[in-house]
């Protein structure tokens, strides 16, 4: 029996961030991929694999030495259009990097961009205990997120359900 592509994806995740910490500097960051990818399937309610595969590496070409050609060869050409989309372009001035963020999210699959409500929502969930001027910052992605995942809540009812609980989320801290 073929194990699901999630569990290949998580081990990579894991081979692949094993230096990195989270901002408090003792988290690992494989713990943030990994909560992203259990709020898309738990709290999300999508079982998509494109989808969890995405939100395991949805940083790795951001932040680690991992480029589009080897996701694709390892997870598949759906996986590392998601992971594309959601990997901002570091060569670009920071305005200018979050337009073309935002339309190259926005032109992705739709995959992409449920696991960007679940980023938006685990790093709220993280700057909630920070303070006021990072929270509202956050707060600002979390809306972009949800502006940019709109068009998918009719044809996708987990992407509306996503919305539902990051809306939620934002506005009752």
């Amino acid at each position: 029996m073929q194990r699901p592509m999630w569990i290949e994806a998580a081990s990579f995740a894991a081979r692949r961030h094993r230096h990195g910490v989270r901002k408090d500097g003792r988290t690992p960051y494989v713990a943030h991929v990994f909560r992203v990818a259990m709020t898309v399937r738990d709290v999300f309610g999508c079982d998509d694999p494109t989808a969890l595969v995405a939100a395991l590496l949805h940083d790795t070409i951001e932040d680690t030495e991992t480029d589009f050609d080897e996701i694709e060869e390892h997870f598949g050409r759906a996986a590392a259009e998601c992971v594309s989309a959601l990997t901002k372009n570091a060569a670009m001035p920071e305005p200018e990097r979050e337009a073309d963020y935002d339309r190259r999210l926005a032109a992705g699959p739709w995959q992409a961009r449920i696991v960007k409500l679940a980023d938006a929502h685990d790093n709220f969930i993280d700057a909630s205990s920070g303070n006021k001027v990072a929270l509202d910052r956050v707060r600002e992605r979390c809306e972009r997120a949800i502006a940019l995942a709109r068009a998918d809540a009719h044809d996708h009812p987990e992407v509306a359900w996503a919305i539902e609980v990051l809306s939620q989320l934002i506005a009752g801290d």
